[in-house]
This record gives structure tokens, sequence and C-alpha cells, in this order.
């Protein structure tokens, strides 16, 4: 099979690296890619980011299935313009895609299906929302409607701060048009989990749970980031707690995905919140969370090209993805700054050893050299049969990796 894979952060190369593995892969091109997936196994980057073009490359190359990694091409409909054309493509369509690509449409179709979340109110005034803010109890949450690249939320301790973000999102518009309509949403106290699953419109199989550590300091301090790390699977994912899960929100989405007629042939992902009260959905992904990825697959027996294959046959009822037993821990070594300001085109030096334990994001590969290209630069994997094994090995593993001023946290998989 020849695949194209859609996409340039450490989820793509994580992605690329395990359809590598597959025995019916022959080649994968990478669009654009990035310093990782240039070097990975049966792989090759070509340089397009642009749908249309997408469509003619795949044409031109008899390409036999696509796989989408980010979320803005999905909500943009490359889905719908590949099979148009005929052509394999694992994706939801641009209608299924809005669960992502719009805040306000997830949650009424949460309400509408009864999926267990927050309550929240939409506004569309910036004054009305100020009004709100007078007498909405605090924490509270702001959430911009549109893709805002996973910095979209604002957790607000005092109307003081929520103040501040609404009128960044709605006057200042940092988000270039996605914060215009925004969300304020009750604030829940908890764990967070992520749960990446596969659907076939029919069925959805859950993989290994995740907890990922969105904020840049040790002990979850300072800003949010797109994520330092995740340990898989997540201590907190109980029985119980997955339970809950199937059956207040998963079976009532899949409910709503067949209600609603949608095509839906691909990755969704849920970020749960694991309250005193119960387990809660925050948000819909319509594809595979960065740094989840690199985590859960590394945790994946099966091959995923196969899975991917029962999706789009819609044979998952037929399907069991096996997992190897264990722990994996990934810890994101970010540039200096981040995730403010920061400085690119450091040289990166991995050792041989440990190279099958990284996945590069924020880099490129100029004249054979990687270079750092971004804030969250690399992934560096642990493996163990217990947490505590799992964390050495991903610490011991970073001191193989190097680049100037490289940033990483200290406590993944340990802080809540």
């Amino acid at each position: 099979m020849k695949l194209l894979l859609i996409g340039s952060g450490g989820r793509e190369h994580a992605l690329a690296w395990k359809l590598a593995k597959s025995a019916k892969v022959e080649k994968i091109f990478v669009a654009p890619g990035n310093g990782g997936t240039a070097i990975e196994n049966k792989c090759e980057n070509v340089n397009i980011t642009d749908i249309d073009e997408l469509v003619k490359f795949a044409q031109k190359e008899i390409i036999d299935l696509t796989i989408v990694g980010p979320e803005d091409p999905l909500t943009n409909g490359i889905v719908n313009k590949f099979k148009k054309e005929g052509l394999k493509i694992f994706g939801p369509a641009e209608s299924a895609a809005q669960l992502e690509g719009s805040k306000s449409f997830s949650k009424e179709f949460m309400k509408k299906y009864g999926v267990k979340t927050a309550e929240y109110e939409t506004f569309t005034n910036v004054e009305e929302a100020l009004k709100y803010l007078e007498k909405c109890p605090y924490p509270t949450v702001v959430k911009a409607d549109g893709l805002a690249a996973g910095k979209g939320v604002a957790i607000c301790e005092n109307k003081e701060e929520a103040v501040t973000a609404v009128k960044s999102y709605m006057v200042d518009d940092i988000f270039n048009g996605a914060g215009q309509k925004i969300i304020i949403e009750e604030f829940l106290e908890g764990v967070e989990a992520s749960i990446l699953s596969i659907t076939d419109g029919k069925t959805i199989i859950p993989f290994i749970s995740g907890k990922d550590h969105k904020q840049i300091f040790d002990g979850g301090k300072g800003p949010n980031t797109g994520g330092m790390g995740v340990l898989a699977p997540n201590p907190y994912v109980t029985e119980d707690v997955m339970k809950d899960f199937e059956d207040n929100i998963m079976a009532k989405t899949l409910t709503g995905i067949r209600e609603e007629g949608f095509d839906y042939k691909g990755i969704i992902f849920f970020g749960i919140m694991i309250t005193k009260k119960g387990t809660y959905l925050l948000e819909y992904n319509v594809r595979m969370g960065d740094p989840e990825t690199q985590s859960v697959l590394y945790l994946m027996e099966s091959d995923f090209v196969e899975v991917i294959e029962a999706a789009l046959h819609e044979e998952l009822d037929k399907t069991i993805i096996k997992w190897n037993d264990g722990v994996c821990i990934n810890v994101v070594l970010a540039s200096k700054g981040y995730p403010g300001e920061f400085t690119k085109g450091h040289e990166i030096t991995i050792d041989e050893k440990v190279k099958d334990k990284v996945f590069l994001a924020g880099a490129k590969a100029e004249d054979g050299i990687l270079k750092t290209n971004g804030g969250r630069v690399l992934s560096v994997i642990g493996l163990g049969k217990t947490l505590e094994e799992a964390r050495e090995d991903a610490y011991e593993n970073i001191k193989f990796v190097t680049f100037e001023g490289a940033y990483w946290r200290t406590d993944i998989g340990t802080h809540k």
C-alpha cells in the first residue's frame, strides 16, 4: 500500500512510525511532514498543504489510503473532497468535524443526546457576555467557539480574569475570528483524562486512556501549552470511571452520530473530567491528540492499518484491538521560552540507542541535520511494567537527546 499522511507535528511522526510497521505498507508520503518523518522508515515528505493540491497528488501517485492528522483540514472538508473523487480517506466528513470545529455546535449536540457535560451559555455579543459574568459562579471557564490551536480555553478564578478573557477573545480577536462566538461554562473540579477512540459510525472502540500534562511548569503551574507529556494508561480511569464514560458519554455520542446521519469513519477523542459527581465530557476532538498519540500508539500491539481498514469497511464490531501490557510515558522537550517567545534553528542530536523512542514535532531536517523549528520540539518515550519503571526509562532516555535551551517538566506521570 501507498499511504498519504497529512500533518506536520509529533502526532504525525508517531502515526508514520506506527503505520510504517505494517507489512501492508510499502510507502508513506507525509504532507508536509517534519524532520522526524523526513528520516522515518518508508517515509517521504512532500511540501503540500492545500487541499485541492493534496487531491491531485493522491490521484497522481495512486494513493491507496489517506490519513488526516490535524483538525484544520477535517473541518475544512478534506474528507468530502477526497470522497467526491473516489479516493479512500480516513477521517470524519465536514459536518461531523464540527464536533471539534465549533464548541457551541458540540455542546448543543451533547445536550440534544443527553451526553453528560458541564452547564454552559453561548454568546456572540460582548456586552451580554460581560453582563453574564456579573452573576455566574467562580471559577468559570471561557472558551473560544472555533479552532484556536488548543489554546482557546481560559479557566478564570474571578470576574476580573473572566472579563480579560472575554475581551481578548471577542474584542482584541486574538484567535483571528475563532473567539467571536464564545462559551462560558461551569467549572468542573477533578482529574482530566483523554480517551482516544476509533469509530466507523456504527461502533466506537476506545483506546487505552491517557493523562495529559498541560501546564508548562512542574506541579501543573504556569500557562497552558499544547501538552508537556502524557502517561498511558491513566491511573484515574478505573473500571467504574470507564463504565460511567461508556454509558453516559460514549454510547450517547454514538446515538447522536447515527441520528444525525454523520459520515464518520475516523478518530473520536473524548476529553473527560473525572469528578466526585461522576464523569463529564469536556470536549470532542475529531483526530488523535498530541502528545497522547505518542504514548497510546506505542502501547498498541495491533496493526493500525488493519484497524483503520476495519473502520472504513464498517467492521469494528468484529474487531479486537490488542494492547501491550505496561505503562508508557512521553515527556515533551520544548524550546526555552515556550509557550512565549523562543528561538529556532538549534541543532538536535539524538543518540542511536534511543532513536526509536523519540518523536519529533517542532523540528526540520536541513542537509541531513535536525534543527529546532517550533515550541514543542520532540517527545521522549519511556516504557515499563510499572509507572515508576516507565518514568525512570523516560528520564534516562532524555540524557541521550540534546539541543540548546531544551526544557522539560520533571514530574510527568506523578502530578494530578
